[in-house]
Parts: structure tokens; C-alpha cells; sequence
């Protein structure tokens, strides 16, 4: 019988003994699950916060770009708030719901582009903080997350600086060009002259720190102005405008007719294949595609190379006209007959003057050059930049004698003349550009029209 009581005795210690361990595995295993949980929901990293602009002002809308990332928990709340002196305003709030606990809970990363206006929160003129606060779901720091915290120190203006006008153009037609001069109150960011949706730069006028001067122009197919005004944005976001009207004159239309002949395309469509590969179909197709779709392309390459302007003056005085006979005129509606029938139809953006063939082309005015290659439907063409968004145009050359960065003075050799390009013969293509709109030569060769509409002008703003 004593024997039978050992018997069970040590059964049932065999048996407590693995009891005890199996609760101490499922007591590890618990702990482990317990301690990998913690390590998932309590993680200690931060989220990271970029701010893509750096923002020293606030008074009107001002645009604040950001990108916040948490890798781990995932992205809770972004929080932008204005502080000055001991009030706190809320400019922007955005929560994320939990999608998970034990994996990603919120977004990983956020791209944002906040709008931020002081008009609702009634804030100050003067210093404040601008706090951006982004937090995850992390259950560290008493539940309550990780958090990044970014405080900008900026100026609080809302006052719009004050425009003055001193000088409008009075009258204006399409293809004219003319000048606006202003003042303005405050350092600014963006200032100009705004005809309708168009926007003209404006410059310092010689040295003045707040007068200035904005050249503008109306494309040859243009309508009467339904808005003219000057804008300034200063570093606050705040906009002030001063309003101006102009005589509107309609232009009188001039009628061209160009033949296109079977010779003309067979000479010049080798040209175009060897700089547009993508040229395919009949002769007249191919020609047709040069004279639209490349056309279109040259102008916008041309706008695009004219935005490239130096901020002083670099002419003076009238533009030279190179000798010779007038072949066409600026804005004249031309329409393309082929075999004797309409095909197309295009207005001429310049003047065409001939005298004898490779004749030197020398620079109409005092500056820099910025293009110097060959374009399409102009062949080699050079462009100069006169400062503040003036150009002149240079197109149909045999050859080119000047290169890109290079300040020519008036009456300087640049080029010669020749047949490159859509020419029929050899002759040169001059054009002026206004922020690359071209307009009519004919005022620029003008002294009269330079003292009166702008000479004059600056020598009494200053």
C-alpha cells in the first residue's frame, strides 16, 4: 500500500512539473505577445516634418507646402496654429482615423498644400509664432503619441502696399505697344501691369527703389481691354492694385496673298525633313504641318526664350531699320494658294525687308544676345534682349556672326541676310517682342514716338 502512495506520489510531481512548465511557456509566450505589443503600439519614433517654404510674413492668403512621414505607427493629426502673446489661434486641423492596431494605423505619408489665411482668426499686426504640430498613433507619451513640433517666427502684415500711377499709355491698338510707370509704398515680391489675363513685369525705373517701369503690349488679334491695372504682392501675401484705362483704336486689316508653288516646296521641304523627321505625307501635307503645328511650336519657343530678360535698360534712342524695300508688313492677313486655290491661312508677325542677297544685319539697338540657332519656319534667327522684356528679332539669315551672351551695341554686325527658313527669297525678318508678344516695328523706329511715349516719360519720373 505504501508503495502504491509513492507510486502516485511521484505521478502526480511528474505531472505538476510539467504543468509548471507549460504555464511558464504560455506565461513567456503571453509576455512575449504582451512585450512585442508594447514594443508596435509604445514605439518611440518621431514623426518627420518638411516644410518646403521658408515663411517670415502672414497677412493675406499665403500658400505653406509640407510633407510629413511616420514610418512606424503612421501619421495621427497635423496641426498648424498661430501664437502671439499668450493666444493661440488654430489656422489648420486634420485628424486620421485608427485603421489598425498592431500594423499601420494611419497614413504613412501626407503631401499637403495649406492655404493659410489670418482674415478669420483676428490676429495682430506684429511678431507671432507659426507652430506646425504633427503626432502618430503611438500609444508612447502617455497615450497621447509621438510628436514633431516646427515653430516659425513671423511678422503679422496685413496692410496691402499703397500703388501709385505715374504714367499710363493713353492709347493703345492692337500690335502697339507702350510703357506704364508706378510706385510703390513697400518691398514687394511680384509687381506688374495685368491686361486682362496677360501679367507684364515691371522693373526698377534707372536706380529709384520704388518707382518702376513695366512694358506692355497688345497681340496683333486683340479685343479692347476689359481690365488694366498694376498689382503688387508683398511678402505677406497682401495685394494692392491701382486701376488704369487706355484709349482702345481698332487696327485696319491688311490682306496678302502668297503663291505656293510646286518649285517652292520641292526646294524648300529637304530643309525641314533635316530638322523635322516626323514630316511625312504629300508635299502640300508636309508644307501645311510646317506652316501650322511648327509654327505654332517656333512661337511658343520664342515666348519662352524671351522671358529670359535682363531687369535694366539696355537701349537707347530709336531702333535702326535696315536699308532697304519693304516686302510685307506687320499683322498683314496672308492666305496660301496652291495650284490656284486657298489652302491655308496665317498673319505675318514682323517686317520683311530686302535689299541685296547676304547683305550685313547689323543689331537694331544696344543688347544681349540670347538666341542665336536655327528655328523652323524663321530658319537662323537671332534674338536680342534690350532689358525689362524688350526684344528685337533677327530671322531668315545665310548666317550668323554673333553668339549667345554676347552685349552687341547698336549698328553692330550680327548676321546676314538670306533665304533659311519658310523665305522665298533672300531678305531679313525683323520683329519686335514685348515679353515675347510680338507687336508692330514701326513705333520703335520712331523717334518721335520714343520721346513721346517714353523718353519724356522717365526723364520727368525722375
Amino acid at each position: 500500500m505504501a508503495r502504491i502512495n509513492r507510486r502516485r506520489t511521484r505521478t502526480f510531481s511528474r505531472r505538476g512539473g510539467m504543468g509548471k512548465k507549460i504555464l511558464f511557456t504560455l506565461l513567456l509566450l503571453l509576455l512575449t505577445i504582451a512585450g512585442a505589443a508594447g514594443f508596435i503600439l509604445f514605439e518611440t519614433e518621431k514623426p518627420q516634418l518638411s516644410l518646403q517654404k521658408n515663411i517670415s510674413f502672414l497677412g493675406g492668403p499665403v500658400e505653406l507646402p509640407f510633407t510629413a512621414v511616420d514610418k512606424k505607427s503612421g501619421l495621427q493629426q497635423i496641426l498648424i496654429t498661430l501664437e502671439q502673446d499668450g493666444g493661440i489661434y488654430q489656422l489648420f486641423n486634420k485628424s486620421f482615423p485608427r485603421k489598425a492596431w498592431f500594423t499601420q494605423a494611419g497614413p504613412k505619408t501626407v503631401v499637403e498644400k495649406i492655404l493659410l489665411d489670418l482674415a478669420r482668426v483676428g490676429a495682430k499686426e506684429g511678431k507671432a509664432e507659426l507652430v506646425v504640430t504633427v503626432r502618430d498613433f503611438s500609444l508612447n507619451g502617455m497615450f497621447k503619441g509621438n510628436s514633431t513640433v516646427v515653430r516659425l517666427p513671423v511678422t503679422i502684415d496685413t496692410k496691402p502696399p499703397k500703388v501709385t500711377i505715374t504714367h499710363a499709355q493713353q492709347y493703345i491698338k492692337p500690335g502697339s505697344s507702350g510703357i506704364v510707370v508706378y510706385s510703390i509704398s513697400e518691398p514687394t515680391q511680384q509687381h506688374g501691369v495685368l491686361i486682362d489675363s496677360t501679367f507684364f513685369q515691371g522693373y526698377p525705373l534707372n536706380t529709384s527703389k520704388n518707382q518702376f517701369i513695366a512694358y506692355i503690349a497688345l497681340p496683333w488679334n486683340s479685343f479692347k481691354p476689359e481690365k488694366s491695372l498694376v498689382i503688387a504682392e508683398d511678402q505677406a501675401g497682401n495685394k494692392g492694385k491701382a486701376v488704369f484705362s487706355m484709349h482702345f483704336k481698332k487696327a485696319k486689316e491688311k490682306k496678302d496673298r502668297i503663291n505656293v508653288s510646286g518649285g517652292f516646296l520641292k526646294k524648300k521641304l529637304p530643309e525641314f525633313q533635316e530638322h523635322y523627321p516626323e514630316l511625312t505625307g504629300t508635299e502640300l501635307e508636309q508644307y501645311l504641318y510646317i506652316n501650322n503645328t511648327i509654327r505654332q511650336k517656333n512661337a511658343r519657343q520664342i515666348a519662352k526664350i524671351c522671358e529670359n530678360t535682363v531687369s535694366e535698360q539696355l537701349w537707347h534712342d530709336r531702333f535702326i531699320r535696315m536699308p532697304g524695300a519693304g516686302r510685307a508688313g506687320y499683322a498683314d492677313q496672308r492666305t496660301y494658294y496652291y495650284q490656284g486655290r486657298p489652302v491655308d491661312h496665317q498673319t505675318h508677325l514682323g517686317m520683311d525687308i530686302a535689299s541685296t542677297a547676304r547683305v550685313g544685319i547689323k543689331a537694331a539697338n544696344k543688347g544681349k544676345v540670347i538666341y542665336a540657332d536655327y528655328l523652323g519656319i524663321y530658319g537662323n534667327m537671332v534674338i536680342i534682349d534690350h532689358g525689362q522684356g524688350l526684344s528685337s528679332l533677327y530671322s531668315h539669315l545665310s548666317s550668323i556672326d554673333t553668339q549667345v551672351g554676347n552685349i552687341v551695341e547698336k549698328d553692330e554686325l550680327i548676321a546676314h541676310s538670306g533665304a533659311t527658313g519658310l523665305a522665298g527669297g533672300d531678305h531679313l525678318h525683323f520683329s519686335i517682342l514685348i515679353h515675347g508678344i510680338f507687336v508692330s516695328p514701326v513705333d520703335w523706329w520712331d523717334q518721335h514716338w520714343i520721346n513721346a511715349n517714353i523718353t519724356s516719360v522717365i526723364k520727368n519720373g525722375q
